[in-house]
């Protein structure tokens, strides 16, 4: 089939489809490859694409195996340098001496047809990246040229497509190994135990506990209520010697005052008022492992003095005993008072202060790390959908202006409460405003209100759409405020100019 006999415009328009559709570029060469056969009558041909200085065959049609491995060759090694018709020389595997391609070429169409070789360098930017040759039914001097010129320009085209499909490969790849080492380094250093935060004052936390935890010093966790305490302990037990041992805690602000030394140190038998047999304290029970002591501001001062002996020789005396028993444990202990302020009103002892302060964590609130709310949310649905049988899937963008903006007084446990109730009272896959706790769909409670006498004017309520519209948008694009302008069609400016207007936060809404 002779090329003059189809549009040089219809192979083209085929191929720039082929470009368009065909991702994968073995898949593209051979399409190419199979338009050309169609199309051009090609008898055989091949696309070779360069690595360094070694041209390597990517896609054939026609070619038997033995051939294929003619195609693989370095610059300056069996190589031909002809001139095509368009003036250009031609970098081709020198297999016109191979008896075997000659053979083969002769009994195709006898020893009078007439096939013509034709091959083009493959250019990007004035550089040969390949070449592609092919063998087809001969024609005369200006045919061949038409077909040499159509060549060039597929493979201008080609090579400009397998230039952008490599390069999303690369990235890709990239993107894929930096994931790799990203999750490597966090399982080495990254978030211990059931700790969930991104920012940068709980990156400062999870540095501090992979510090102490291998030694055997005590350690002082402070925070507000609700902070994570316990699980920073737990995190710390975790990752120590001792995590095979046991972890008892003890919350201190629970017991009652004349049973924190005998929830502690045990008692004997007959020690008190229904004390009818021994039993042991948390720290003789903690043997080899790891005691937490929760809110120890709230001891008493009897208590603190054999607290203190304990902490420095680890021996203790059950209630009602003599005897000196000593237990091999790690003390942890957490507090949410001001130890400093508890000092200087005679509440709480100097001595025991500095022996608990050795190493102190101090967990920030959650008001003071707003980018992790999200991350926290969407850890607790994932936890919730798996204890109520769930499918909850996101957060609407009313429900998280409410998440974002509420100050947050019960800190993670309060957040976790919220998103518990959320879930439950979700009718679908989504966490809408509504489902939340009324202490944050309120504004005053939230700090969204509108208005404070609750009348909103027309420009008031323009604008709020409008924010929402806004908010709607960069949520949509991953917190991506160029490509939120872009679909709302606000130039750059414009978008500044109403992100800050409005004080929309883009990496709130980052996945």
């Amino acid at each position: 089939m002779q090329a003059s006999e189809h549009s040089a415009l219809a192979v083209l328009s085929e191929i720039s489809s082929a470009v368009v559709h065909e991702r994968n570029v073995k898949a593209l060469l051979d399409k190419v490859l199979e338009i050309l056969h169609r199309k051009m009558g090609m008898l055989r041909g091949a696309f070779t694409l360069r690595q360094g200085d070694v041209f390597t065959i990517e896609a054939s049609h026609g070619l038997a195996a033995q051939e294929k491995k003619l195609g693989r060759y370095h610059l300056g090694e069996g190589v031909t340098g002809q001139v095509a018709a368009s003036g250009i020389p031609e970098i081709v595997p020198d297999i016109s001496k191979d008896k075997r391609f000659l053979n083969r070429t002769k009994a195709r169409g006898g020893r009078n047809a007439k096939v013509a070789f034709l091959c083009v360098p493959v250019f990007r930017e004035e550089r040969v990246v390949g070449t592609l040759s092919i063998d087809r039914p001969g024609g005369d001097e200006e045919e061949l040229r038409d077909g040499l010129q159509l060549l060039e320009i597929i493979g201008g085209i080609t090579a400009e497509a397998v230039a952008v499909r490599r390069a999303e490969l690369e990235e890709r790849e990239g993107l894929l190994e930096e994931n790799k080492r990203l999750r490597i380094a966090l399982e080495k250093s990254g978030t211990p135990g059931e700790l969930v935060g991104r920012c940068r004052s709980m990156q400062k936390v999870f540095a501090l506990i992979h510090q102490v935890a291998p030694s055997a010093a005590t350690v002082l966790i402070r925070g507000s209520s609700g902070t994570g305490k316990e699980l920073v302990a737990n995190a710390i037990h975790q990752l120590s010697p001792r995590v095979k041992g046991p972890f008892v805690a003890v919350n201190c602000a629970a017991l009652p005052e004349n049973l924190v030394e005998s929830e502690l140190f045990g008692h004997e038998r007959g020690a008190f008022t229904g004390a009818y047999n021994r039993r042991i304290g948390r720290a003789e029970a903690a043997d080899g492992g790891t005691v937490f002591l929760d809110e120890i501001g709230e001891l008493s001062l009897p208590v603190q003095v054999k607290l203190l002996r304990f902490i420095q020789d680890r021996t203790f005396s059950r209630v009602g005993g003599n005897a000196e028993i000593k237990a091999d444990v790690r003390l942890l202990a957490a507090t949410s008072r001001n130890l400093e302020e508890l000092m200087a009103q005679g509440k709480f002892r100097e001595d025991l202060y500095y022996r608990l302060n050795i190493f102190p964590i101090i967990l920030p609130d959650l008001k003071n790390r707003r980018s992790d709310i999200m991350i926290l949310a969407e850890h607790f649905i994932a936890q919730f959908n798996i204890k109520y049988n769930k499918q909850v899937r996101r957060l609407s963008t009313p429900s998280i202006n409410m998440l974002m903006s509420y100050h947050w007084p019960g800190n993670v446990r309060e957040l976790e409460n919220c998103i518990e109730h959320a879930v439950l009272t979700a009718s679908d896959d989504c966490i809408h405003g509504y489902n939340l706790p009324a202490s944050l769909q309120t504004g005053k409670e939230s700090g969204t209100e509108l208005l404070p006498e609750g009348k909103a004017s027309f420009n008031t309520m323009v604008a709020s759409y409008e924010r929402e519209l806004i908010v709607e948008a960069i949520k949509r694009n991953n917190g991506n405020m160029s490509a939120a302008g872009r679909d709302l069609g606000l130039s750059p400016r414009v978008m500044h100019y109403k992100v800050n207007l409005y004080g929309i936060e883009p990496k709130w809404y980052k996945t």
